[in-house]
């Protein structure tokens, strides 16, 4: 075999078609678990920013975000264990710590988020005030990880698709749960009749959206530039990402909040088909991802592309350097 065999480009070599890897078991329900996971977090960092700095007035916000936290850490992690197929390894990875692995660290966020997210809106409703504002901190700081561990989850296995960006992920998870957090709690101040609240949430949707949206174009271009943008490009997934995750989900957000910025009076009507294009996005972006990550990995071809060795680069000094 030629020396320089490791280092040569792919050359289309396959396990005569076979996956060289195993696609992940899970589907709708995880990808529901993370869409929740994520939109639970932020609300929670939304409630906490508005009673720590918003006053009395921004009352009925942070109670919505407390519940919204509350709603993800009990229907989300029933989907999950409901996608494990063996239920019972919810609680064994709560045995052990390891720094090393997303999903062990993963398992004490949610953990942790439940915990401090339940007592913060327990205090709140017995009248303890106190209570809730110190406990809602842990629970912010916790919602933070809920955000965006998903993504390092995905992104830590061998999967083509997952590992390609795992940067770029994390960015545009973490940009569409600020996203549908935002756009959550401002339906209910919308529907609460509270027209102001609802406007400040959608400008923090809005910036997450723009956020979102050039995340996701990066990312597109880095699964090409790695040979692995096959399953977001063709095949059924393809139609949820680009116009799922990326046109309804990023675009048509942005495209709404942005003219009701520019108005003196915005429109209700913008205002609500923002924020459902960002929910309806937003769980289109995850399960796009999951599927499509699945996909990849029954694609031999995308795995050899994407895991062969990258030639060594040369440091040594230029030419000029070497005669000054």
């Amino acid at each position: 075999m030629p020396q320089d065999s490791a280092v040569r480009p792919y050359a289309g070599e396959t396990y005569y078609g076979c996956p060289a890897l195993k696609a992940s078991p899970f589907g709708w329900k995880t990808a529901g678990y993370i869409f929740l996971a994520g939109l639970s977090g932020s609300a929670q960092i939304l409630g906490t920013v508005a009673d720590l700095g918003g006053g009395r007035e921004k009352r009925n916000l942070v109670r919505n975000a407390r519940g919204l936290a509350i709603a993800g850490t009990v229907v989300g992690p029933a989907l999950l264990i409901g996608d494990l197929h063996t239920p019972s390894r919810w609680y064994n990875m709560l045995r052990i710590f390891r720094r090393t692995s997303p999903m062990s660290i993963g398992s004490y966020i949610l953990t942790g988020f439940g915990a401090f997210s339940a007592l913060t809106l327990g205090a709140d409703r017995l009248g303890l005030a106190g209570v809730a504002r110190v406990a809602q901190v842990p629970a912010a700081v916790a919602g933070t990880g809920m955000s965006v561990y998903t993504a390092a989850l995905l992104s830590a296995t061998s999967t083509p698709l997952w590992a390609a960006s795992p940067r770029l992920l994390s960015v545009r998870f973490g940009a569409s749960a600020m996203a549908s957090a935002a756009a959550a709690l401002s339906l209910g101040e919308r529907l609460g009749g509270r027209p102001e609240g609802a406007e400040t949430l959608d400008r923090v949707a809005m910036a997450a959206s723009a956020v979102d949206l050039v995340a996701s174009v990066a990312a597109e271009r880095e699964y090409k530039a790695e040979g692995v943008a096959g399953p977001v490009e063709e095949g059924p997934w393809a139609p949820v990402e680009k116009i799922g995750a990326i046109a309804v989900g990023a675009a048509v957000p942005l495209v709404c909040h942005a003219i009701n910025a520019r108005r003196e009076r915005p429109s209700a009507a913008l205002s609500v088909l923002g924020s459902l294009a960002i929910l309806a996005g937003g769980m289109a972006l995850r399960s796009a991802m999951l599927h499509a990550g699945n996909r990849s990995a029954t694609r031999p071809r995308d795995y050899f592309r994407f895991a062969r060795p990258r030639p060594a680069l040369d440091h040594r000094p230029a030419p000029d350097r070497i005669a000054r």
